[in-house]
């Protein structure tokens, strides 16, 4: 059925058009529900914009000039019938259409973007799929050069009133800047980049500390645990408890990244850090000692295994996953109920805590630690403040400089005319 012309007899013609007055605020027409085009009369040629609405929807895009005072010539010039035409075709358009022009890109489409970015890097796409899950459709929907500092405050602070703790308030709002930053590098019309970078502040006082830190023995009987209930998840955690990676990190080790000579791992980096660092990263792998018990059970995992192969899978075959949602931390809550500990307490991060802190007690320098592990001074002496006080004094006094003390005969002064 062929689409029905809308009819604006002031805005047809340019004769027509020239008889409005010079505003600031277009004349809007009907083109279908929530769709309308609009013109602006100016001094010079007036303007044509799109306008779309609708349950938390509302934004504008200029569309081009108006054929007032030359003949029209899409796109740039355009006469009221292809206005029209080129409104509809913005604003039904999906994400993905080709097209010489586009609507505005909407959050929703910032994640998706952000998303396939992370994962052509060799990104977490985690990360933005995190913020989705938080992201109501109103703010969804809503075009990233439109956003306003009122609104992200406003959808942060409803997080709160949901129930959402404050950490990972903030940890979702760094997904929300990232994929908005990445679209306002792509698109350079999107001029509000203030709005995010400069106006929406992270939650104060949301650091809580949760470093559950297992003594030695503790961690034996855990990984021992383990491998009774399936050795592969025992190989697994040992990988976490030796080194401190991070699941993530620990998941993505290749058959090539075992470096048996040596007893060592060459540890994928992290996706963490800001931009230019994560570039640096993607291709990056620190060496990390391990065990030479470990090294023979990853040699063993390894042998005739393609050098691009992960090292470590699952009992089925598959590689590990390493969100709640997957298969080992069922596993690993009833190992942590075999040994007489609180699943709801004890994650597979406790063993990366406790490989941070024993590193830390027994004096290997906090840059070293802060590189093995894959993060940063200033994130270590955070969060592990407290440890470190604890036992700085029995660490410093290895330093201290011995001097036996003289006996009491040595205090005994011999004075002129034999007193003392």
């Amino acid at each position: 059925m062929p689409t029905k012309k809308p009819r604006a007899q002031k805005l047809e013609t340019a004769s027509a058009r020239r008889k409005l007055p010079i505003s600031k605020k277009p004349v809007y027409v009907k083109l279908a529900p929530n769709v309308r085009v609009g013109y602006r009369r100016n001094e010079g040629p007036g303007t044509w914009s799109v306008r779309v609405t609708g349950p938390g929807i509302d934004w504008v895009k200029r569309i081009g000039l108006a054929d007032d005072f030359e003949v029209a010539s899409p796109p740039a010039v355009l006469n009221f019938w292809q206005a029209c035409d080129a409104a509809r075709r913005l604003a039904r358009r999906q994400p993905g259409d080709d097209a010489d022009d586009s609507r505005p890109i909407t959050v929703n489409e910032a994640l998706a973007a952000y998303e396939a970015d992370l994962t052509a890097r060799g990104g977490d796409p985690y990360n933005a799929k995190r913020a989705r899950l938080h992201v109501p459709a109103s703010l969804a929907s809503k075009p990233v050069a439109l956003l306003r500092s009122a609104d992200l405050c406003r959808w942060r602070d409803g997080l709160i009133e949901k129930g959402l703790a404050r950490d990972t308030v903030n940890r979702v709002r760094t997904c929300v800047r990232a994929a908005l930053t990445l679209a306002a590098k792509r698109d350079k019309r999107v001029s509000n980049r203030h709005v995010w970078e400069d106006d929406f502040d992270a939650l104060p006082n949301a650091t809580e500390a949760r470093n559950v830190i297992l003594a030695d023995d503790v961690v034996g009987k855990l990984i021992t645990a383990a491998f009774e209930r399936d050795r592969k998840l025992g190989l697994f955690l040992q990988v976490i408890a030796e080194t401190g990676a991070r699941p993530s990190q620990t998941v993505r080790l290749e058959a090539r990244d075992l470096d048996a000579a040596n007893s060592r791992l060459l540890m994928p980096r992290s996706g963490k850090g800001h931009a230019h660092k994560r570039a640096a990263k993607m291709v990056e792998r620190v060496p990390v000692p391990i065990s030479h018990a470990l090294t023979t059970l990853l040699a063993q995992e390894a042998k005739e295994r393609p050098a691009h192969a992960r090292l470590l899978t699952r009992s089925n075959g598959e590689p590990w996953g390493y969100r709640r949602s997957d298969l080992y931390r069922d596993d690993f809550r009833a190992v942590v109920e075999a040994v007489g500990l609180d699943p709801d307490e004890v994650t597979p991060y406790a063993l990366r805590h406790s490989a941070i802190s024993r590193s830390l007690l027994r004096g290997v320098p906090v840059t070293l630690v802060a590189d093995l592990t894959d993060t940063s001074e200033r994130e270590i002496r955070k969060h592990y403040a407290k440890l470190i006080a604890h036992h700085a004094d029995e660490i410093a006094r290895k330093g201290l400089l011995q001097i036996e003390p003289p006996s009491p005969a040595d205090n005994i002064v011999v004075l002129p005319g034999g007193r003392s």
